[in-house]
């Protein structure tokens, strides 16, 4: 008879029960399994290893020969199958990437999921942008991200999925002693002139540096120039202090020393913000995730948008896909 190139795990199972209780009666009980249903599982096994693994006798069941031969074979697989399943019950980490550590949305809804599933090991991440992220979401280094979905090439958009979070308002962070920082809220015509820093050259955010070129369009507002790209917070406070560029943000970004935020009006320009992962993700945590953008969004009215609101037409359209 060939060798089998496959053996159920249930059927090993069967066997060692019967091998340790040496009674199929008793061995049925332990498996919640009808006698006929193991009896026929044994004798299955027998076949497809083309050899007696019981003597049977009205009076006692015995191991034959090869029956002591499998035995510690079947325990060291069984034992392996089982270290294999708890290990995955308890579900890895699940890998959340809120852009930047000052940044509002993201972290609240992680804070709410892990709240809604304590359980769960969900941790933050920062990568600074989408685009950057969406490339590690396609690698499996991170399981989801926030940003604008509309803004990714259409070969990172193909292999991810999304769900819109909030529209969030933006502003612009000027230093404190610009002529526009006296004003309660910056119209966004009265930045014509002016140049705008909104992240050109980085390789992590160009989905946020198109959002300020649609924006800025027939509006005499220029988007500054690539430069080096500062890395970490304080470094980015150094040179913004010292090339005292006005800054695109979003309504809820970070203090800066010596600058003031003010929101951007006439039109509310939005950034539609989405939760984004890679298709087929399967995790407990992702799914409280889900939920609690849901409920924050609900209770904050994340997804009113103003009647003055403005977001590009590609992002209207890709939001109703």
């Amino acid at each position: 008879m060939p060798t089998p190139t496959h053996l159920d795990p249930r059927l090993l199972r069967a066997f060692v029960v019967v091998a340790e209780e040496l009674h199929f009666t008793r061995a049925a009980a332990r498996l919640y399994l009808a006698q006929q249903a193991l009896s026929r599982d044994v004798r299955r096994l027998e076949r497809e290893l083309g050899a007696e693994l019981f003597v049977r006798t009205t009076r006692q069941v015995t191991l034959t020969a090869d029956g002591e031969r499998l035995l510690p074979y079947a325990r060291r697989v069984l034992a392996a199958q089982d270290e294999l399943l708890g290990a995955f019950r308890q579900a890895r980490p699940l890998l959340v990437d809120l852009n930047s550590p000052g940044l509002v949305t993201g972290r609240r809804v992680l804070h709410r999921a892990r709240e809604l599933a304590p359980e769960q090991e969900l941790m933050a991440r920062y990568e600074s942008g989408l685009t950057w992220a969406a490339g590690e979401l396609l690698a499996g280094r991170l399981d989801v991200s926030f940003g604008r979905f509309a803004g990714l090439e259409p070969v990172l958009r193909a292999g991810l999925d999304h769900q819109v979070v909030r529209y969030e308002p933006m502003a612009v962070v000027l230093p404190e002693d610009h002529p526009l920082a006296s004003l309660a809220a910056v119209p966004v015509d009265a930045l014509a002139g002016e140049t705008v820093y909104a992240g050109a050259g980085n390789p992590r955010t160009p989905e946020w540096t198109d959002l300020a070129r649609r924006l800025f369009e027939g509006r005499d507002i220029e988007v500054a120039a690539p430069a080096p790209m500062a890395v970490g917070e304080e470094e980015f406070e150094r040179v913004m202090a010292k090339t005292r560029t006005p800054i695109l943000a979003v309504v809820d970004f970070p203090a800066m020393p010596r600058t003031v935020l003010r929101p951007l009006v006439r039109p509310v320009p939005l950034s539609a913000v989405s939760l984004v992962w890679r298709k087929g993700l399967v995790h407990p945590g992702f799914d409280a995730l889900r939920r609690a953008a849901v409920e924050i969004g609900s209770v904050e009215g994340w997804l009113r948008r103003p009647v003055d609101g403005w977001i590009p037409d590609i992002d209207v359209d890709m939001l109703k896909t």
